[in-house]
């Protein structure tokens, strides 16, 4: 088969009869073609169209094009001998169920700890939530199997090239996602299917004879000097002291007794910054029409999304992040007497509105002091002032775009229903957030609707407060992959590495072999020298085999190994000076292999 891209497809049109053009070949030609990639071109409004990459093959001439080379799954090395004593990874979000998974597959045993419910539990958690405002603060939006992530739009697209974000994708799959999102240049699940694809990464983990513990959190950790010795869990009012010397820290952004633990414990932290803003939700509608024109309601595009970004005078940026499009505002509070909120959609994205997050810049110069924490700080008081502004009792503070923008208060809704599901309170947002984001958010919106016509819509609704996009502390790690605590790896979100289920992932498949080569390999590398000692050795030595199978000598001497010139001089000919050069170049060779093998494995660890 050949690779094809920049292939132009008609919204109704045939992929094979596109490659066919594209290729300049008779549509007859064209035997198979494939998706790759998708995307939408909306650049002209009146010729919204798919371009496209695709895998094709051809009855003649495929010689003349680039050929495809289908993905494969990267080798795993299964370990020769179990680590002494199991890997423990903490959180159940992105990050650990991919870190858990690929230590699984390398057969080391790993422990996965979750503080919160497994996700169907969870799901009845936020749901409770939602009909008696009574928070579970161990499993909510926050918390629980899947993160943060689980109840979001499922958006899977991220900066990062890193080419594990393809194996994550496929893994996704393997769990039970969609396979749109193996071609879709934006791909996403949904917040109703990914809870069967986080099930279905718990059911990989578990048949490599992995471990998972829901509503078991990590109270403490107990160390040797500067390295771990143990982590102390909570589960059901009692307590363990579990032994160890690795654990993957993969907890989330809103982690925060974990993040004044470390503090105690002589972590090294930083400030990290972070964005605050609000929920804007639009009519779909209307968001689908200022993008794709005429072609808004054609059923092969769905809902239309945005991403809008500008940079004020003033040199802060502010944006639009985690677009729901057909999707719906939640209740993302953690804590009690806080509220902070988020957006998700379904798979289909078939709701009334859309809505994103519009953030401001906030800077580690904007948290007023210098601890590592303060961040974390300015978070709570402003999700508190949202708390108070709501009523009290989880309804979020809310106010029209217009009204915002003229400095006034709403008295209700207009044209545009909040989806919050625990109520809104109209009124006003000053308050809620510091005022520098406000007299950002009042600049960005009017420079928002120059690049989105009606974008600025009156109606629209504003609801407070988004707080947590991103973590505000970041737990420094070194090259090693390790904190200043040795056996401690911190990865994903909560750490300050990644943004987003992809990264997140990608990020806590890169920290599972960062363990593998600095913590589990040295503690076999007597092991492993001594099997490739004995590989190499019997690989020089092979040739009873072939006799067996073509005799001796072979046929034209075509299975003549070095083993076989050796006896061939040395046994049939008599040659023995000839029969002990040979032994001496084999025994030179087996030496600089095994040299080359021992200095290689010398480099494990370091």
């Amino acid at each position: 088969m050949i690779e094809v891209r920049d292939v132009r497809l008609a919204l109704d049109g045939d992929l094979k009869t596109a490659c066919a053009k594209k290729l300049r070949v008779p549509v007859g030609d064209v035997l198979e073609a494939a998706l790759l990639r998708r995307s939408v071109d909306a650049r002209r409004k009146d010729d919204v169209h798919f371009t496209v990459t695709a895998a094709v093959s051809l009855r003649r001439g495929e010689e003349k094009f680039s050929p495809y080379t289908p993905w494969t799954p990267p080798r795993v090395e299964v370990l020769k001998k179990k680590p002494a004593l199991r890997p423990v990874v903490c959180g159940a979000g992105p990050a650990g169920l991919f870190a858990a998974l690929t230590l699984a597959r390398a057969g080391a045993d790993p422990i996965l700890l979750e503080r919160g419910s497994a996700v169907d539990e969870r799901k009845a958690d936020v749901e409770k939530f939602y009909q008696t405002r009574a928070l579970d603060t161990e499993s909510n939006i926050q918390f629980g199997e899947g993160g943060a992530g689980a109840f979001s739009d499922g958006k899977l697209n991220t900066g990062t090239h890193d080419k594990r974000g393809r194996q994550v994708l496929h893994d996704l799959v393997q769990a039970g996602a969609p396979d749109e999102i193996l071609w879709q240049a934006k791909p996403h699940i949904g917040t109703d299917r990914l809870p069967d694809a986080v099930k279905g990464l718990r059911e990989m983990i578990l048949a490599h004879s992995g471990e998972v513990r829901f509503r078991t959190k990590l109270t403490d950790i107990e160390l040797s000097g500067e390295a771990l010795r143990a982590v102390r869990l909570a589960h059901s009012g009692a307590e363990e002291a579990l032994e160890a010397d690795s654990l993957i820290l993969a907890a989330g952004h809103s982690a925060r007794e974990l993040f004044a633990l470390l503090k105690e414990r002589g972590a090294q932290l930083e400030q990290k910054a972070f964005s605050m803003g609000v929920r804007c939700e639009h009519p779909q509608e209307v968001i689908s029409r200022a993008q794709y024109g005429a072609f808004a309601a054609h059923p092969a595009l769905g809902a239309a999304d945005y991403r809008l970004a500008v940079h004020l005078p003033d040199g802060r940026g502010v944006y639009t992040f985690c677009m729901c499009p057909g999707g719906y505002v939640v209740g993302a509070a953690s804590e009690e007497g806080l509220l902070c909120v988020n957006g998700m959609s379904p798979f289909a994205r078939d709701g009334q509105n859309a809505n994103a997050a519009v953030l401001c810049e906030v800077r580690p110069s904007d948290f007023g002091s210098a601890d590592p924490l303060a961040g974390v700080e300015l978070q709570r008081t402003w999700e508190r002032a949202a708390f108070l502004a709501g009523g009290g009792d989880y309804r979020a503070p809310a106010q029209r775009l217009g009204d915002f923008l003229a400095g006034k208060p709403s008295e209700s809704a207009g044209s545009v229903a909040p989806t919050y599901p625990l109520g809104v309170r109209f009124g006003t947002l000053d308050g809620c957030l510091p005022e520098f984001v406000l007299a950002a958010l009042r600049e960005a919106f009017p420079l928002f609707d120059k690049k989105l016509r009606g974008y600025a819509m009156p109606d629209a609704v504003l609801t407070g407060v988004e707080t947590r996009s991103s973590s505000p502390v970041r737990i420094v790690r070194g090259e090693t992959g390790q904190s200043n605590l040795r056996g401690v790896y911190p990865c994903g979100e909560g750490a300050g590495y990644a943004g987003g289920i992809l990264s997140a992932a990608v990020d806590g498949i890169r920290t599972r072999w960062q363990e593998l080569w600095y913590i589990t390999l040295p503690c076999i590398k007597p092991q492993l020298m001594f099997s490739a000692i004995m590989s190499i050795t019997s690989s020089f030595t092979i040739g009873d085999q072939i006799t067996m199978l073509v005799g001796f000598p072979s046929p034209n001497y075509a299975a003549h190994t070095i083993m076989h010139h050796l006896q061939d001089y040395g046994s049939t000919r008599f040659e023995m000076g000839y029969a002990c050069a040979i032994a001496t170049v084999l025994f030179l060779l087996m030496v600089v292999c095994n040299t080359l093998i021992q200095k290689f494995l010398r480099k494990v660890g370091n």
